[in-house]
């Protein structure tokens, strides 16, 4: 049996969650097109015949402008000094840049784990770049074992399995339960469902600055006909001019938003939600303490 932790490195954007999810089997992180999605460390447990493989989605690492920004880098770091294997991310299609770099950097001082890297979005690369991009990245790595992916398709993904699970501790699983696939509560995922629904139909118009905080949750009563799980959950902004965008005009963006989070979360709890949300500023909440301890970032 081989279990252990691997640590899912790599600059913003280039499918560390989307990868992660495919190979969990479950939607443990959400995905947008926006950087700075993921800001903590997701755990995903994936139970494969022989191997536990539990997975910690980090922030992607990025020079950051806020204090939440500097959190997130932080957290990484932590992952990475406590990984038995990593699993760097890159998106393939491009050849390393700064932020590729400075990771390099990064895991060469803070962590000494087996590398297995994953070439990422494979079906975007042109093939007269092919040599020149494995080269790039097979010198930014070294040592490691690399492997073209898709995550969006699992293409190779099995292939980069093999690779993660060889470099695994011989160990016992560290959760016994085979069912577990994260260790996320269900509300901080039905926050997370939220806040992506927001990233997803506000695009760029809010930038990353929102959180989503649940401020009720009423279960379902088991005997009831029809159960139905009531939540209220307030998406906090930290614009006055990003409030009535998130609103948008009659109500209709907000109802958009509410919609699709709550098919999200009832796929999530298995049964009906009434979901109600609010908006509220809070004027620049990335950066005061306060706020991101109160809204479990900090």
């Amino acid at each position: 049996m081989r279990a252990g932790v691997t640590a899912v490195v790599g600059k913003p954007n280039v499918g560390k969650t989307t990868l992660m999810n495919f190979i969990v089997g479950q939607k443990v992180g959400i995905v947008s097109p926006k950087p700075q999605t993921t800001r903590k460390a997701i755990l995903g447990i994936a139970n494969l015949p022989g191997a536990q493989i539990v997975f910690k989605d980090t922030p992607g690492i990025h020079e950051p402008k806020t204090k939440l920004g500097a959190i997130m880098v932080e957290r990484a770091k932590e992952v990475l000094s406590t990984a038995d294997v990593i699993l760097f991310v890159v998106d393939v299609s491009r050849p390393p840049n700064e932020e590729d770099r400075q990771i390099a950097r990064l895991l060469n001082v803070h962590s000494s784990a087996p590398r297995v890297v994953a070439l990422n979005k494979m079906d975007r690369l042109r093939p007269e770049r092919v040599p020149e991009h494995y080269a790039a990245y097979e010198e930014l790595t070294a040592p490691s074992e690399m492997m073209y992916t898709t995550a969006l398709t699992g293409e190779n993904v099995d292939k980069l399995i093999d690779r993660i699970v060889s470099r695994l501790p011989e160990a016992e699983p560290l959760f016994d339960d085979p069912d577990l696939y994260t260790t996320q509560t269900v509300r901080d995922m039905a926050a997370e469902l939220i806040r992506e629904q927001v990233l997803l139909a506000t695009r760029d118009e809010v930038p990353y600055g929102v959180a989503v905080v649940i401020e009720s949750w009423e279960d379902a009563d088991p005997a009831s006909p029809k159960p139905i799980t009531k939540i209220g959950a307030v998406i906090v902004v930290e614009r006055k001019s990003h409030k009535p965008i998130l609103i948008g005009k009659d109500g209709r963006m907000l109802k958009k938003i509410g919609t699709a989070a709550r098919r999200e979360i009832e796929d999530l709890v298995g049964r009906q939600v009434f979901l109600e949300l609010f908006v509220k500023v809070r004027e620049k909440w990335v950066d005061r303490p306060a706020l991101l301890k109160e809204y479990g970032l900090f």
